[in-house]
């Protein structure tokens, strides 16, 4: 369940990454998936704007996306692009 203060520091962090570089990952749709390279333009309250580096073209995702995984945002940090959101750690019984 996604909790009010995910969201929240999901908007600070996403707030405080503004002109940084990024690689968004989602699903198209039957076996179909995309990986763009893009820059997150601006943030607002329900959602960001990124701008796609191969076509210019900007695109807004909410921070619900991000949380429930439909789209995956991997951010570089100048070396290596590392996850957003840490993948789940899968708890053995």
């Amino acid at each position: 369940m996604i909790c009010r203060s995910d969201i929240t520091s999901l908007k600070t962090d996403i707030g405080d990454m503004i002109g940084q570089k990024i690689i968004v990952k989602g699903s198209l749709g039957r076996s179909k998936s995309f990986e763009k390279e893009a820059t997150i333009q601006k943030a607002y309250p329900n959602i960001f704007v990124v701008k796609y580096e191969e076509n210019e073209r900007n695109v807004t995702y909410s921070y619900t996306d991000v949380l429930t995984r439909t789209v995956e945002v991997d951010v570089f940090d100048g070396e290596n692009y590392s996850p957003l959101i840490p993948p789940i750690a899968e708890v053995k019984a």
